[in-house]
Parts: structure tokens; C-alpha cells; sequence
């Protein structure tokens, strides 16, 4: 499976640690989840917290029980977190593929990701959705940068 949810990445991957953290080791439900994200890190609203909470998910440092969501016991492991992004968050394949051929920026990354953008999406938001696309390219080469599968260059992105 493949998540949608992309959050702006934190400035380190210790701060994504904390986000971690903020999830319990004993299941509960989403309300209460999102709730302790809101109390214990920098996430102002209700819905951002639940997409931090399916990316987290994504990343494979959250799961999902029959008794709601808890944060995994096993280390986030840089690598292990960079193969779960590449793998189950979605675009982002598609993004670190188009940093193959050199620098991009983020509007050249975006043209190499429409294709994939559902017609469902397109639909939903006629007006919007190619706006929110190349928001959502802009972080998801950011959290390229952050999990070591991208660099920031004079020209854009470029892949590590």
C-alpha cells in the first residue's frame, strides 16, 4: 500500500523522532493519537496530526491494530526510513526517478509526476489539483533531502 499523506519534513530527523515519540507504545485510537501529537510536538490542527500520523504510518514507525495506532519498537533505522519512503509513500518514486537525469527543480519534478497524478485527484479539485501537486512535489523533495535520497543544488535537486 502506498500513502498519500506528506507532511512538511521537519528540520532533522531527530525532530522526526520526536513526532515518533508522540505516539504511544500501547494502541489508541486516532483521536487520541492525533491529540498527543498536537500536546507533544509542533502540530497545530487536528487534520495535520492525521497526516503526521499516516506518514508515520508510511514510514513504517507507526502501525495500525485492531486496537488503533502505536508506535513501533523497532529503531528508525536511516536507511530502513529512506526505503519506506521510496517504497510507500506515493510520488515518490516518481519524484526521486526524475532526479536521475541531473538537476531538477521542483517544477521540472512535478511535469515527470503528473502522469501519475490520479484522475480522481484532477477531478475532486479541477481548479486546484495542479496546485496542490507541486506543493506536494515541493515536500516530497524536501523529505528526499532530509532521508539522504536527494541534495539541494545551485539548480535544483539532484539525486544523492
Amino acid at each position: 500500500m502506498r500513502f498519500k499523506q506528506v507532511p512538511a519534513p521537519p528540520a532533522s530527523l531527530d525532530a522526526l523522532a520526536d513526532y515518533r515519540r508522540a505516539v504511544p507504545l500501547v494502541p489508541g485510537s486516532e483521536d487520541d493519537c492525533c491529540a498527543r501529537l498536537q500536546r507533544r510536538t509542533d502540530v497545530a490542527t487536528r487534520p495535520d496530526a492525521r497526516t503526521w500520523l499516516t506518514f508515520l504510518r508510511a514510514l513504517e514507525l507507526v502501525e495500525e491494530t485492531d486496537d488503533g495506532y502505536a508506535r513501533t519498537r523497532r529503531d528508525a533505522d536511516p536507511t530502513d526510513l529512506a526505503d519506506a519512503f521510496r517504497e510507500r509513500v506515493f510520488g515518490a518514486r516518481e519524484v526521486l526517478s526524475a532526479l536521475g537525469d541531473g538537476p531538477v527543480d521542483a517544477a521540472e519534478a512535478f511535469e515527470a509526476v503528473r502522469p501519475a497524478v490520479p484522475q480522481w485527484e484532477r477531478h475532486r479539485n479541477p481548479g486546484t489539483w495542479e496546485a496542490d501537486w507541486r506543493e506536494r512535489v515541493e515536500r516530497l523533495l524536501a523529505w528526499g533531502v532530509l532521508l539522504g535520497l536527494a541534495e539541494r543544488t545551485g539548480e535544483g535537486y539532484a539525486a544523492a
